[in-house]
């Protein structure tokens, strides 16, 4: 079990922290710059190592007004067996105006016998910024034999916040549950074993840069589609699925898209999380 609260704010030019907590095997390392921009990094630490049955796990983030903060994990989310109950996580963000939120975690890891939750809750203006990766990738037994686990399901809800209200600008849900025949992949996933998802929400989302980011994508070892939220309040959602039989592939192929935004939007060079 563990609980996390997270809060950044500008100041000085630079983004910090103007409020923290945490309870339980969740916690924050000390903050880190990668570059001169003023964007803050933290990397969230689970000291237990994995998630286990009936494990809930509760992250609230919020990014204040121009503030911008890039969060990853120290290592992968490993979810092992989980009799009775699933594994669960929850996790509330909101983003000011002109806020930035950066979200790039390791992949997620479900062995054999294991049943994962993941629903993550967003709010942002018209003005905000967000970029958010997952990797899904099954648990391998030492004889390389694929290990077999029994659902995972992540739900985003995207909310766009304006002085008229609140709208929902996406509900994307995602629910893997590789059949029990199958041994070598996930079946009506066109026999492919990892995920890879990303979602983009930012007013210069457009089919333009759908197509741009569907032709980057051709030149890797997976199989991709993008698709175009609704528009609220002049922001639209851009939401890239790929699938692969290859967690390093998935991941170079994310970091591609992201940093192509990274450089074009906010002028930062290439994401480099070196993680020792």
């Amino acid at each position: 079990m563990g609980r996390l609260e997270l809060g950044v704010t500008l100041r000085g030019g630079r983004s910090v922290a103007s409020h923290q907590f945490h309870e339980g095997a969740l916690r924050v390392m000390r903050p880190h710059y990668l570059d001169d921009s003023g964007q803050v990094c933290y990397v969230v630490v689970n000291p237990g190592g994995a998630y286990l049955g009936a494990d809930l796990f509760v992250i609230d983030v919020e990014v204040g007004d121009s503030a911008s903060l890039l969060l990853t994990t120290q290592s992968a989310t490993k979810v092992y067996r989980t009799p009775g109950s699933f594994a669960e996580q929850r996790m509330a963000v909101r983003l000011g105006e002109g806020a930035r939120l950066e979200l790039m975690p390791d992949q997620l890891i479900a062995y054999r016998e294991a049943s994962y939750r993941q629903r993550t809750s967003v709010t942002l203006r018209p003005s905000s910024s967000l970029v958010m990766a997952e990797v899904v990738t099954p648990g391998w037994s030492p004889d390389g034999a694929a290990f077999r686990y029994e659902e995972v399901r992540l739900r985003n809800e995207i909310c766009i916040e304006t002085d008229a209200g609140t709208q929902l600008l996406a509900l994307d849900n995602l629910l893997i549950r590789p059949p029990l025949g199958d041994v070598t992949g996930l079946g009506f996933m066109e026999g492919f074993s990892h995920l890879g998802s990303l979602v983009v929400v930012d007013a210069r989302v457009d089919q333009e840069l759908a197509d741009e980011l569907h032709h980057l994508t051709a030149g890797y070892d997976a199989r991709t589609g993008i698709s175009l939220t609704r528009t609220v309040a002049g922001t639209t959602g851009l939401v890239l699925r790929s699938l692969s039989n290859s967690t390093g592939e998935l991941n170079h192929l994310l970091a591609a898209c992201a940093d192509l935004l990274r450089v074009r939007w906010h002028g930062q060079g290439p994401l480099n999380l070196r993680k020792h």
